[in-house]
């Protein structure tokens, strides 16, 4: 797939599921939408396999801690839990890695002492396992992303497994632990994809602030609607994959400093039970 395909297809798809997103604030969304399913970034699907033993083991927190159970949420997480007076933020990045992207947003994230969340697709995590073990070095948070990047709502309940699952394994062989956040590609929730990423040991994050740099808007554009946006609890989208990101470089590059001087704790999400 080109990157003008890749952000044709976000164009189309993120207009036409906007009711998606609004859906999942009140409940779970139906599958039997229409229309034609878009091809799943990445290139084809991989055949369908057999569900495997991947979660029948204890759940381990960082550290090795057994985590509470999780319940299935009928609704994503849409802002961080902070106690009065806590200015916190989180940013998070979508679609990576990419090595011609994500090293300049770790790095910028480094040199501030920020931490942030990767959503990761597997099919790219696969090409780029250096990317994700400076991640995890350098105190990030790596969340799955499914493995191609698929319009889940279109997909079976055993491919949405398949999706998920595979990039949770590789995480975990990768760093060591698993992904314990699970973000719904294009922000399509249904009932299976919350099912099935609890019994996978993830929580369903969303956002609150879409910076829509995807879209290349200008990098002026980018960095207003995370700054005039910026909120204690506020959770931004940005993606450091998936086309041409030297928009959100530059954006990231001037609004961080901002928001830290503004007050603003740039964090990450606390999971349930950890």
């Amino acid at each position: 797939m080109t990157k003008h395909q890749d952000i044709t297809g976000r164009r189309t798809l993120l207009r036409g599921f906007t009711a998606v997103g609004l859906a999942a604030l009140t409940g779970c969304t139906g599958t039997g939408r229409q229309g034609a399913a878009p091809a799943p970034a990445g290139g084809a699907a991989r055949p369908v396999r057999e569900p495997s033993t991947y979660r029948l083991r204890p759940l381990a927190g960082p550290g090795g801690p057994r985590r509470a159970a999780l319940k299935v949420r009928k609704a994503p997480i849409l802002r961080l839990d902070t106690a009065p007076g806590d200015r916190a933020m989180a940013l998070t990045f979508d679609d990576g890695p990419d090595p011609a992207y994500t090293p300049e947003i770790l790095r910028l994230l480094r040199e501030h002492d920020v931490r942030a969340t990767f959503l990761v697709c597997g099919n790219r995590a696969r090409e780029s396992p250096d990317l994700l073990r400076r991640m995890a070095a350098e105190g990030h948070v790596i969340g799955n992303h499914t493995w191609t990047h698929p319009l889940l709502l279109k997909l079976d309940r055993t491919r949405i497994r398949t999706e998920i699952e595979r990039t949770s394994e590789l995480v975990e062989r990768t760093v060591g632990e698993p992904p314990l956040w699970f973000r719904a590609p294009y922000g399509a929730w249904n009932r299976h994809v919350f099912e099935l990423g609890t019994e996978l040991g993830m929580e369903p994050l969303a956002w609150t602030v879409d910076s829509l740099d995807w879209d290349n808007p200008g990098t002026p554009t980018v960095i207003s609607r995370v700054v005039d946006r910026a909120a204690p609890g506020v959770i931004v989208l940005n993606h450091d994959a998936g086309g041409d990101r030297s928009q959100t470089l530059t954006a990231v590059r001037s609004y961080l400093p901002r928001l830290l001087e503004a007050g603003y704790r740039l964090t990450v999400p606390r999971p349930h039970g950890v």
